[in-house]
């Protein structure tokens, strides 16, 4: 057995002299380390020998083992250094040419609206809220004083996905559930996506974005509404720019009012923008209504308040004079670089 033993350490050697990569290494490894190489089974005849012999033997293959993992180990560090060597000299960089420009990224038209108006809101003191696109039929109608069966359900047609949960139209039921959950003063406002039942043109599409505003507390008239849209029309479409209300009717809010601006291009002369009138419509808001401040358990003989909304799409339409919504979601890059 020592014969052998000195045998496996001499011809182990030899081989590791002469190996000229790491898989070669490897293979030399398992020949005579491994769970069924030639040590090891020399090892596993150690049980025939004499009570004498076995430490002899024992110590001589350990011997034979050591000398063998520490030649690895110099062999494989120096066949590692020789093939980093040969990669560097075969990968050579030429430092004077020049680099590759990456492009970068911008925010989306749209994003970018929707952050301006959140800093003016935000700059007034008003928190963001949000809330489910997938809502209750309680939360986006009757509370907001559309029952079931009300006619103006259907100019807010959406998509159910049974009786009780729809895609939301609007962004009120965050409004509804932030007056359920807390006691006012509330100054909110709410972004998001919402949904109705339209076809895609060049102004309508089943997927849109709204922000939608709602002040509550005591002694909340209608002039510190008229006074909010005139600072917030001002920061967003220039210091000249006046507001219009129009009387309108929403089942929310009562009194109800369109709001218009006056034209940013024209300036209030008639424009192709206006188209003619001087005038473009921008959102809609009232005095929340006593049914809606009562539905979400805010007492209406203590408490009043207002809600406006707006659609985001429309907003960055007029702001960067886009003709059809459409070029928002198309995804072009030609057209979405000019932001």
């Amino acid at each position: 057995m020592k014969e052998q033993l000195d045998s496996i350490k001499n011809q182990a050697e030899k081989e590791l002299s002469t190996a000229s990569s790491l898989q070669e290494l490897e293979s030399i490894r398992l020949k005579y380390l491994g769970k069924k190489g030639e040590l090891t089974s020399v090892l596993r005849g150690m049980g025939a020998l004499s009570a004498e012999e076995r430490p002899i033997i024992g110590q001589i293959a350990n011997h034979v083992r050591s000398f063998i993992e520490e030649r690895l180990e110099e062999t494989e560090s120096t066949l590692d250094r020789k093939e980093k060597e040969l990669k560097l000299g075969q990968e050579v960089i030429d430092i004077t040419m020049p680099g590759t420009s990456r492009g970068f990224g911008k925010r989306h038209p749209l994003t970018q609206v929707i952050d301006e108006i959140k800093e003016v809101f935000l700059g007034m003191g008003y928190q963001i809220a949000e809330g489910p696109e997938i809502e209750l039929d309680y939360f986006n109608f009757e509370a907001m004083n559309i029952p079931k069966n009300h006619p103006s359900r259907d100019v807010q047609d959406t998509f159910y996905i049974n009786d009780n949960v729809v895609l939301r139209t609007h962004t009120s039921p965050v409004q509804a559930r932030v007056m359920k959950t807390q006691q006012p003063p509330i100054r909110i406002i709410c972004p998001g996506r919402v949904y109705r039942s339209d076809e895609v043109d060049a102004t309508h599409s089943p997927v849109f974005h709204q922000i939608e505003a709602l002040v509550v507390d005591k002694g909340v008239t209608m002039g510190d509404l008229v006074g909010t849209l005139k600072v917030f029309a001002k920061v967003l479409f220039g210091e000249g720019t006046n507001i219009r209300l129009r009387p309108h009717h929403f089942p929310f809010t009562e009194p109800s009012a369109e709001v218009d601006v006056s034209c940013w291009g024209c300036g209030g002369s008639g424009c192709r923008i206006c188209k003619g009138e001087g005038w473009v419509e921008i959102l809609g808001a009232g005095m929340v209504n006593p049914k809606v401040l009562r539905e979400c358990g805010i007492d209406p003989s203590v408490y009043s308040g207002f809600a406006f909304g707006l659609g985001v799409e429309r907003v960055a339409m007029a702001r960067f004079n886009i003709d059809d919504m459409r070029l928002f979601t198309e995804n072009d890059v030609r057209f979405l670089k000019q932001f």
